[in-house]
């Protein structure tokens, strides 16, 4: 009961998140002051904004897959990687419609870490592999800004 709440919690806020966004017409994180988007903007905007918008919360999840991966804790990354399914499921209707090309891209990355993550006995290269491709993924949608 306690793991529904924290997935119902999570993807409440991610959805509130979200809409904050679309309402203001801005994809920039609501937390950043400011100040520090001004003096970091171009470099910021380069390193987080794609055509699907900004990706860094989906891709901070996806480091910390990938890190536990690398520390050979698959069954932590497994854990963190439905955090990734759950906030990037819940942002589908909002990032989609925006390139639905690269949103089929990345959303087929995320799919195939999952399976890696999730298989009966799963090899700490094919998850690490998966990763890499993912990270890989999110790179590329960035670089097309």
């Amino acid at each position: 009961m306690r793991v529904l709440q924290n997935i119902i919690r999570h993807t409440a806020i991610v959805s509130a998140i979200f809409l904050l966004g679309i309402a203001t017409g801005c994809s920039k994180p609501a937390d950043k002051p400011a100040s520090s988007a001004a003096s970091s903007s171009a470099s910021t905007q380069s390193q987080s904004a794609s055509k699907l918008g900004d990706l860094s919360e989906f891709r901070t999840i996806a480091a910390d897959v990938s890190a536990l991966v690398e520390k050979n804790d698959l069954a932590g990354a497994k854990a963190r990687i439905k955090d990734l399914e759950t906030a990037w499921d819940s942002a589908e209707a909002g990032i989609k419609p925006r390139a639905a090309s690269d949103w089929h891209v990345l959303d087929k990355a995320i799919d195939r870490a999952l399976d890696a993550l999730r298989a009966n006995s799963p090899q700490q290269s094919d998850c690490k592999a998966r990763m890499d491709e993912l990270m890989k993924a999110f790179d590329s949608m960035q670089a097309k800004a």
